[in-house]
């Protein structure tokens, strides 16, 4: 079993792991792609650079710089997060256990827009199937999304709904759709209720009924994860004290996902931050 995952392999994930491979414990670094930062094109308002440098080029040398030190890395979509005592994470390809997660994704809240999608929040809508699947029980339900998150999602409901639909929203699959889900690629228009959603309209105009609607666009937030095991969430940020926990033991949080000011150096401060604390909870 591993001492720490970090899901992220951004400032706030590579400064953790830093600290944490120097103290001797197992760390596997868990990322998709550099994030937002890749997209910046030139970077001039952090200590130690005489010259400008790419966001692409800060992500990479930090990551080399982990994996000298030891660090297991891994470039693959995080799916779901569960705890029982011990932390399991699913990627779209393998599972792991660990004693202890930092989460340090960044702040990208996949959110598809059509109207009615605020108004019916909680309401019909969700974006957790583990939370929440319980209340669908043996009623028909839609996934909205096209990616490996969105089958993820799905499969965790399939053993308790009486039907599922995946809406791609007019996207194009990315995954391979088992038979047992439906798929419905048409773009969508609005939700429609009275007091809950009851119906999805589409933009050819058609429209199909529905008793929940769980939203899994593009990849798992940071607080999509989160909310997986019960972390408390203020305003889309994960919750965390002063020593970057969050209030499930073993569960840190670094970097935008925990608001404030979404600088690279208070990414870097707040991962080296957890990374001491996580090294003091594992050896504790």
């Amino acid at each position: 079993m591993l001492d720490t995952i970090i899901i992220g392999n951004g400032p706030a994930g590579i400064s953790a792991a830093l600290y944490i491979q120097r103290a001797g414990l197992k760390s596997l670094i868990i990322g998709k792609d550099s994030g937002a930062l890749a997209k910046a094109e030139k970077i001039e308002n952090y200590y130690g650079f005489v010259n400008p440098i790419s966001g692409k080029e800060l992500v990479s040398n930090g990551l080399l710089q982990a994996k000298r030190l030891g660090a297991q890395y891994i470039n693959d979509e995080v799916t779901g997060l569960s705890y029982d005592g011990n932390f399991m994470v699913y990627t779209a390809n393998k599972n792991f256990s660990s004693k202890s997660v930092l989460i340090a994704t960044g702040k990208v809240k996949n959110k598809p827009r059509f109207k009615g999608l605020e108004e019916f929040e909680g309401n019909g809508i969700s974006y957790c199937a583990v939370c929440d699947g319980f209340f669908y029980r043996g009623k028909d339900v839609v996934v909205i999304g096209n990616s490996d998150y969105a089958l993820h999602e799905a499969k965790e409901l399939l053993p308790l709904v009486k039907s599922l639909t995946l809406l791609t929203d007019g996207n194009n699959l990315t995954i391979n759709v088992p038979p047992s889900i439906k798929v419905n690629r048409k773009k969508i228009r609005s939700v429609e209720g009275t007091d809950f959603a009851e119906k999805i309209s589409f933009e050819d105009g058609s429209k199909m009924h529905t008793d929940g609607i769980f939203i899994a666009a593009g990849s798992a937030s940071s607080s999509d994860l989160a909310k997986k095991i019960g972390a408390e969430i203020d305003k889309d940020n994960i919750v965390v004290d002063e020593n970057l926990h969050t209030n499930i033991d073993g569960l840190f949080a670094a970097g935008d996902c925990t608001g404030g000011m979404l600088q690279i150096s208070k990414a870097v401060y707040e991962g080296s931050k957890a990374g001491t604390e996580i090294i003091k909870y594992v050896r504790s």
